[in-house]
């Protein structure tokens, strides 16, 4: 394991979301709701095979390359990458994984090791603030119509106007939420939109959710949060913590 390698890639990694509200709808069911935003720090991408690699020291993906975002990534594999990475910087575990078999994770929503980001904080940051849906998919998202049947780098299209690059498209993200315990029981959310998708699914509201263990596919992925801004990590009580 790399440590100053992944030290250095977290550190130009994130950016600070400001708190806010928005307003979530799910279409299954007809239903709005609001949420609160706290600030938090959100990765400027998704997790790439880069550092993927460099703190497990293994690649699940379809479509290798250093720089694409890491896919074929079920939801426990993405939450066992953020403990794994807290523990390396001795931060405190955001999940507690029990036995697999009763699919049972719970959170510590005050630890202030990485996480990932719920569906509102999600959707919050990919909207930056703003109510108008995105006129020119291209310039944003990697999608059916021209991502030639692959994942790219990340980083290549425009970013949102909070500094977030891929939100849309290239890959699903993985986001920290069940989806409806009474019909779906531990089914987690995936949110984006990826590289094989019609631009009607490429949208900030769009809502999927699978089996947290037993799906993966090679157009979802995740990206990574934590609840403190990022630079306290790095110059916590006057000492350089990295």
């Amino acid at each position: 394991m790399n440590t100053e390698e992944i030290k250095s890639i977290l550190r130009d990694l994130f950016v600070q979301i400001p708190s806010g509200t928005i307003q979530m709808r799910d279409d299954r069911t007809k239903t709005k709701w609001d949420a609160n935003i706290e600030s938090f720090s959100l990765a400027k991408f998704p997790v790439t095979q880069r550092l993927y690699t460099l703190l497990l020291n293994h690649n699940p993906s379809s479509f290798i390359g250093i720089n694409k975002p890491v896919e074929t990534i079920s939801w426990i594999d993405a939450v066992n990458f953020c403990n794994t990475l807290s523990n390396l910087f001795q931060l405190t575990p955001y999940y507690s994984i029990g036995k697999l078999e009763n699919e049972h994770v719970s959170m510590n929503i005050e630890a202030d090791g990485f996480r990932l980001p719920t569906e509102a904080e999600w959707e919050y940051s990919c909207k930056a603030g703003s109510l108008k849906s995105v006129n020119d998919l291209d310039a944003v998202a990697w999608y059916k119509e021209n991502s030639n049947r692959t994942t790219h780098d990340v980083g290549l299209k425009l970013p949102n106007e909070w500094g977030l690059y891929d939100m849309l498209g290239n890959v699903w993200e993985w986001c920290s939420d069940l989806y409806d315990t009474e019909i779906y029981g531990s089914y987690r959310i995936f949110r984006g939109g990826g590289w094989c998708d019609e631009a009607r699914s490429v949208m900030s509201t769009t809502r999927r959710r699978s089996h947290p263990i037993k799906f993966k596919i090679d157009d979802l992925g995740f990206r990574i949060a934590i609840n403190q801004n990022i630079e306290r990590i790095f110059h916590e009580s006057g000492t350089v913590r990295f």
